[in-house]
């Protein structure tokens, strides 16, 4: 099975605004997705930019391209989650 992909945008604003908690994953996921993922860290997805009316809705997280806005660790866990509750049902 093909690791779930987490990418995490860890601009300034996504960063100051709780990024670095998700970025936490890498070495603090819970024991039964943490060898199901695989983070990647984006420099900035751009996102404040592009959703002129979703302003300061960041930190940015794609989890397999699905975005979560204002992510956070407990929000980014869930996803995963469901995202492999999904495949387990294929």
């Amino acid at each position: 099975m093909e690791k779930i992909k987490v990418k995490i945008c860890v601009g300034t604003s996504c960063f100051v605004m709780g990024a670095a908690q998700i970025q936490t994953l890498e070495f603090n996921a819970p024991a039964d997705i943490a060898d199901k993922i695989e983070i990647l860290e984006e420099r900035c997805m751009n996102l404040c930019k592009e959703l002129h009316t979703k302003y300061n809705r960041g930190p940015f997280v794609r989890v397999n391209e699905e975005l979560i806005e204002e992510a956070t660790y407990e929000k980014v866990v869930a996803k995963i989650r469901e995202v492999l509750q999904k495949q387990s049902c294929k």
